[in-house]
């Protein structure tokens, strides 16, 4: 039998704790998880001790205004791209003031995929003394793709503490 992973609240749970022994802060900034992460993190006692909040820019117009990603970005690389995430995350992290941030954009679907961005395409990206984004391609339902995105968000920033 194959020993199951950390659940998103479990991940939760190990991110807190690594940021607060670190002394750290982070930022979220979420598409298509729409405050999953926020939530996991929220639900760890404590957490107001790392985590200043999360934008949630669902639309494009709001990850320009709230987190200064290029129309230019979003015009030729799309709103779900390396791109747009890495912007995503920066502009999260200067908004804030944090020593990390998290930023995840995707298609959870059932609609809206296409054959270069299939449903289940995510992006996240982190920024602070690291950065990186990395490409995703999650199976599932809506709200599988949702928490598996949102899990792998936790969980990479944790490894990178």
């Amino acid at each position: 039998m194959r020993k199951r992973g950390p659940s998103l609240f479990e991940a939760a749970a190990t991110l807190i704790e690594g940021l607060r022994e670190r002394g750290h802060t982070l930022v979220l900034a979420e598409s298509c998880t729409g405050g999953l992460i926020g939530a996991a993190l929220t639900s760890v006692p404590g957490a107001s001790e790392v985590l200043w909040g999360g934008l949630i820019s669902y639309d494009d117009a709001a990850k320009r205004a709230l987190l200064n990603v290029s129309e230019a970005s979003l015009r030729r690389h799309g709103a779900v791209s390396r791109a747009v995430a890495e912007e995503m995350a920066a502009g999260a992290r200067r908004v804030a003031e944090s020593t990390w941030s998290i930023a995840v954009t995707g298609i959870a679907g059932p609609s809206g995929g296409s054959a270069d961005k299939p449903v289940g395409t995510v992006w996240i990206a982190h920024d602070g003394p690291s950065r990186d984004a990395r490409r995703h391609r999650f199976a599932g339902s809506r709200d599988e793709i949702r928490e598996a995105a949102a899990l792998e968000a936790i969980r990479w920033l944790d490894s990178r503490l």
